[in-house]
């Protein structure tokens, strides 16, 4: 049993959780009716499953096309279907409702396999190396699960996959503190926001609150409680944040009477029992109302306005080597761009100068950004040892917004060993922006981001880690990201922006220029949520897609 001394310290930061999330209790008069229970979220694919055996017909048409089924097209496509509108949704990935040789639908993190990437005949692992090894391994080029899509001076992962980004994150469900809304959504006004429709995401993605006693006896948790005792020994707030992933399913994972998967590390590749994604939720949803299609391994690449009205959509489908195995045209009464802040972006900005779309605002493209962040370890004493069984899914943060500008995620290392490492994703302050370019010569989309501009995130997280290393009397591991660098400061899990709402669209993501185009995702939020953004890509979805339903519908 835990101490007292324990116990007050978890109640402190349950506190401290419900003042930055600030929508947790509102959930269960809010929940999505028929929305799937959890046994059915631990257990098996959701009956989205049955919405995926009728590709999109060439020539067909449709009253509404959704184009990406993350979180944002998720939304829309959930509450059109709600409202008695037939929705239609192409993704680039896989449907992922097929076990592997292993019977297994995803691949081990620990293990990464030919389901891991997309279409890379080399993995590339967020962490490159450990002690002095490097990870990463050939394998077969396929439509994996994870898209390490890489520009001038950054790395981008994305999901692939029907359900988008919530296949591969971390579950963590975080609401940014109210009195820094203004900054992320200048337009929108905090009070429908954190009154409506805050609580109306939590509620649609299943977000729960991990059990404070079970956390705090937890071997798969040390990891986390040695975070909060070196963040609170140097005077950082210690915030427990909810997340999507089934509490109960965890815990009979720890018991040994389910199959373990956030206990074995499942995460970044996909996770196979526990987590609350898309399909298991929004999509599930959606699916129940007999009036959404899916098109898996489907990659639209132009669109423009038919003669008759609506707008002609070209598509290709792919086979699982990433080759176009048909070009299909069919024709939307309405689009919805909802492919990510980087699927939508590079399709706008192709759309805009190719003169497809020629009337789209200037601001496409623009205002882009990695949510500032940045990732490093700390070498712990003996002491301190971290675990060897560590649950992949996080609890927990440092916040140091308001002094330093970092909001840090006490993150999971697990690797199977004791590693006596602290392990961090920091999302920071900064004030890059990027912007997406056609590049003529090539043919492609470029973005202008500059590898130098990390060191402002660099510097934010600094000033959490430096002084609990002064404090502990700790180091920084150099052995994670290769080179002996401290900083994973390559990449991005968060990208946002690209075409930013009341700048590129309207206030409600209706694309300038074109009546019956939307934009839906997170490339309406310009560049930073100051915590993990799917939560708020989400709750601007609900938002939006209401106001679209009773206005323009």
């Amino acid at each position: 049993m835990p101490d007292r001394s324990l116990s007050a310290s978890a109640s402190r930061g349950l506190t401290r959780r419900r003042f930055v999330t600030g929508t947790g209790s509102l959930l269960g008069g809010l929940a999505l009716a028929g929305t799937p229970t959890a046994a059915t979220h631990a257990t098996g694919r959701a009956d989205v499953t049955a919405a995926l055996t009728a590709p999109i017909a060439p020539g067909a048409h449709v009253p509404v096309l959704v184009v990406g089924t993350g979180y944002g097209g998720s939304v829309a496509a959930c509450r059109l279907a709600l409202a008695g509108i037939d929705v239609h949704m192409v993704e680039m990935g896989m449907a992922w409702d097929t076990p592997g040789s292993d019977g297994k639908v995803f691949a081990n993190t620990t293990r990464p396999d030919h389901r891991s990437f997309w279409l890379r005949t080399r993995t590339r692992q967020p962490l490159s190396n450990f002690l002095g090894f490097p990870l990463d391994k050939d394998v077969p080029r396929y439509t994996g699960i994870l898209d390490a899509e890489d520009f001038a001076g950054i790395t981008v992962y994305q999901g692939r996959g029907v359900g988008g980004g919530s296949l591969v994150n971390g579950g963590m469900a975080v609401t940014p503190r109210r009195e820094l809304f203004p900054a992320i959504l200048p337009t929108v006004d905090p009070a429908e926001m954190y009154g409506t429709y805050y609580p109306r995401a939590h509620a649609g993605l299943g977000v729960t609150s991990v059990d404070p006693a079970w956390w705090e006896a937890a071997d798969c948790y040390q990891y986390a409680r040695v975070g909060r005792r070196h963040a609170e020994r140097s005077g950082f707030p210690f915030v427990f944040v909810p997340n999507v992933y089934d509490w109960d399913y965890m815990k009979r994972e720890a018991a040994g009477s389910v199959p373990r998967s956030a206990l074995e590390g499942e995460v970044i590749y996909g996770n196979n029992h526990g987590k609350k994604t898309l399909p298991k939720t929004y999509l599930a949803r959606a699916a129940a109302t007999g009036r959404l299609a899916v098109s898996p391994l489907h990659k639209v690449t132009a669109v423009h306005p038919a003669p008759g009205g609506g707008y002609t959509v070209t598509m290709e489908r792919l086979d699982t080597t990433g080759v176009t195995a048909e070009t299909k045209t069919v024709t939307a009464d309405r689009v919805f761009f909802a492919a990510g802040s980087v699927g939508t972006s590079k399709l706008l900005t192709r759309l805009k100068a190719t003169g497809a779309l020629p009337a789209l605002s200037d601001q496409i493209g623009k205002g882009w950004g990695d949510n500032g962040n940045v990732m490093c370890g700390r070498a712990n004493h003996m002491w301190d040892a971290t675990g060897k069984l560590q649950s992949a899914m996080p609890t927990a943060g440092i916040d140091n917004w308001d002094a330093g500008g970092a909001f840090a995620e006490v993150a999971p290392l697990p690797t199977g060993i004791e590693t006596y490492a602290s392990f961090y994703l920091s999302i920071t302050k900064t004030p890059h922006r990027a912007e997406f370019r056609w590049n003529p010569a090539t043919g492609n989309v470029d973005l202008t981001w500059d590898r130098a501009w990390k060191q402002a995130s660099i510097d934010a997280a600094r000033t959490i880690f430096d002084r609990i290393n002064a404090k502990e009397g700790t180091i920084y591991r150099t052995d994670l990201f290769g080179g002996h660098r401290i900083w994973g400061d390559h990449l991005t899990y968060h990208p946002l922006g690209g075409a930013v709402l009341g700048r590129a669209t309207d206030n409600h993501g209706r694309l300038h220029g074109y009546d019956g185009l939307y934009v839906i995702d997170g490339a309406l939020i310009p560049g930073n949520t100051t915590v993990n953004p799917f939560v708020t890509i989400t709750a601007l979805a609900e938002r939006n897609i209401e106001h679209i339903i009773a206005t323009d519908l």
